[in-house]
């Protein structure tokens, strides 16, 4: 989990930026107003707007990096294009919410390790538009998250038949989509390092299971405990963000029932070419080890 958050405003010809940014994300850089603002580029008809001021300062009480920043428009414009590599200054996972404003129209983008340009539009946009726009931020949030990618992993490999598989994957579903919903409308927002060492954990203990308890029934039990971390992702996505919830978890699901369903399909093949293996086993080694590696690495920093 590594998300940050920014309002742009245009008024005129002045365009302003503000990004909040948890003070987690950049202990480990040497120069983080430099990085940051180097990070973030404004764009109109094809022209990059010079920077004419920025400043970043950190508040410890609130555990947020602020930086601001300015430009001027040569012209009044109805879109501009946006560039931002937080993800190449941070952390590769990290994702950066965007929200653009100019008078009474407003609009978001995304951007993460694959997202990196956007062009915003100060008109408002058609259902449709908002439809596929918030669908498709939830269907990316799954694809492109090693976070969101080793549980629907744990589910596949926990799974000893396609009806536990399913059961499993509804539990974690629903979990999922009410923790998410619940945070998406009240003010708490946990600590990530929190959120990760607990998710992590249940990981790990889903491995053990595997290995020592194979008769073990309730692994639905730990598919939703899975799916409570995995919605406090969402739910603090949805914060920042402030999208529509049941469009952005509606994307989400059928991301995370598509990987499902390719994971399911390729690691039954898997196993029956290479049963001698004993890939169960193996697979679930493998799961343990990655699972309390980023237990430590969470709570370490």
């Amino acid at each position: 989990m590594s998300m940050s958050s920014g309002e742009l405003t245009v008024e005129g010809l002045r365009v302003t930026y503000e990004l909040r940014m948890p003070l987690y994300e950049i202990v480990h850089l040497e120069q983080p107003e430099a990085s940051l603002l180097g990070s973030f580029r404004v764009f109109s008809q094809g022209q990059e707007l010079q920077r004419r001021q920025g400043a970043c300062a950190a508040n410890t009480d609130a555990g947020v990096y602020r930086c601001e920043s300015a430009y001027t428009l040569p012209a009044e414009v109805d879109r501009l294009e946006i560039e931002c590599t937080y993800a190449a200054a941070t952390v590769p996972n990290h994702v950066h919410v965007l929200r653009a404003v100019q008078g009474a129209n407003a609009e978001q983008a995304v951007f993460d390790y694959s997202f990196k340009r956007s062009e915003i539009r100060f008109t408002p946009p058609t259902f449709t538009e908002t439809l596929a726009h918030e669908l498709g931020a939830g269907f990316v949030r799954v694809l492109m998250g090693p976070f969101q990618i080793l549980f629907l992993l744990a589910l596949v490999l926990a799974g000893r038949s396609r009806r536990e598989l399913v059961w499993m994957a509804l539990a974690f579903l629903c979990a999922e989509v009410v923790t998410a919903a619940v945070m998406g409308r009240v003010l708490w927002e946990p600590s990530a390092r929190f959120v990760e060492a607990a998710a992590a954990l249940t990981v790990a203990y889903l491995a053990v299971e595997v290995l020592a308890l194979p008769e073990a029934g309730y692994r639905w039990m730990v598919a939703a405990g899975m799916g409570v971390f995995h919605g406090m992702y969402f739910g603090g996505f949805l914060q920042q963000s402030e999208m529509n919830a049941a469009y952005v978890l509606s994307g989400a699901a059928l991301g995370e029932i598509l990987l499902l369903t390719i994971f399911a399909l390729a690691w039954d093949r898997f196993k029956a070419a290479a049963a001698v293996l004993r890939p169960v086993q193996a697979g679930a080694v493998v799961l343990f080890a990655v699972g309390i590696v980023w237990f430590v690495m969470r709570v370490r920093g």
